[in-house]
């Protein structure tokens, strides 16, 4: 049998307490895994200023994959993100997010059965902002053919290995001429070598209200970094919210699972968060190392287990995103 060597990173908030439970499920399949705990955020001077614990980073490394419980980001102040350093940091330019009505949770729609891949290293999230003069400040949106091209091959081959039929590409390139042009443009060279893929095209606002009138129509999206990041909770809120969908970060070397839900300080240490996004996660974790009939087994006893105990009643609450 082979024994996986994991990272785990808790988290923060409710992070801790979900973390543990996961653990303890993913022990009961039998699947050998060795964790590595550490923390994400640093609290050590050796890290000379960085919000990233380095020794995470290096632990993810070393041990290529690791599963993340979520961390909280201050809004319009405060440190930098601890969510995105990783990502950039490791380099996994591609995050997964699987959009799946799950039984037991109602939902406005169902059958919906997407998958959005985004962009996850630049774009408005490389950080580049300063104060110009006083009241005026100016953020770089940076987007590379380099970056756009991998992304969107990794969307495309996903499809292909996965079975999936269609990919709209989403944009702004009606008025970011240059930046989303660029985008489009490179993933209209990449869709050329895939004609078994439908591929087309829409505008991120029109896609917003396509999605929300007939989620349906759509089989992959694949989206800059930050139409990915509204998009993708946008399309959670089409099967119960960011409680109940999972979302893996991938890069060429490692690859990260995590809750994509916020830290819900609120509720923490009172026994009753929920840890369905972070073991759906896992069970994309399990997948990717090849254990693919004990990741089925937690599928199934997690759908069984909501039918049963909600009877398709909506929860009272989902955690708040403050993740990103």
């Amino acid at each position: 049998m082979i024994r996986h060597k994991v990272t785990l990173i808790p988290g923060e908030g409710i992070g801790p307490e979900v973390a543990a439970a996961t653990r303890r499920i993913l022990e009961a399949t039998g699947v050998q895994i060795d964790w590595e705990e550490i923390a994400g955020r640093s609290d050590s001077s050796s890290d000379q200023g960085k919000t990233v614990n380095q020794a995470a980073v290096e632990s993810v490394r070393r041990n290529r994959v690791a599963l993340k419980g979520s961390m909280a980001t201050a809004i319009a102040g405060g440190a930098p993100s601890v969510n995105v350093a990783l990502r950039k940091t490791l380099d996994l330019y591609a995050n997964l997010r699987p959009v799946k009505n799950m039984p037991g949770v109602k939902s406005h729609f169902e059958n919906v059965n997407l998958i959005l891949v985004r962009e996850n290293t630049e774009d408005l999230y490389s950080g580049l902002e300063h104060e110009v003069v006083p009241g005026v400040v100016e953020s770089l949106k940076i987007i590379t053919e380099r970056a756009s091209t991998r992304i969107a091959k990794f969307a495309f081959e996903y499809a292909k290995y996965h079975g999936r039929k269609k990919i709209h590409a989403i944009h702004k390139a009606n008025i970011m001429k240059l930046s989303d042009g660029l985008f489009l443009k490179s993933v209209r060279a990449v869709a050329a070598q895939f004609p078994d893929t439908e591929y087309k095209e829409l505008i991120v606002d029109n896609a917003c209200m396509q999605i929300v009138m007939d989620p349906l129509q759509f089989d992959m999206l694949l989206l800059p970094n930050l139409y990915g990041d509204v998009m993708s909770d946008l399309a959670a809120g089409l099967v119960g919210g960011l409680g109940v969908v999972p979302s893996a970060n991938v890069g060429d070397e490692c690859a990260m699972f995590e809750a994509v839900h916020g830290t819900a300080p609120d509720i923490a240490g009172k026994g009753f968060a929920n840890p369905t996004a972070l073991l759906m996660s896992s069970i994309l974790m399990l997948d990717h190392l090849g254990e693919r009939t004990a990741a089925q087994r937690i599928q199934d006893a997690l759908g069984r287990r909501w039918q049963s105990r909600y009877g398709g009643i909506r929860r009272r609450r989902d955690c708040r995103p403050q993740c990103e």
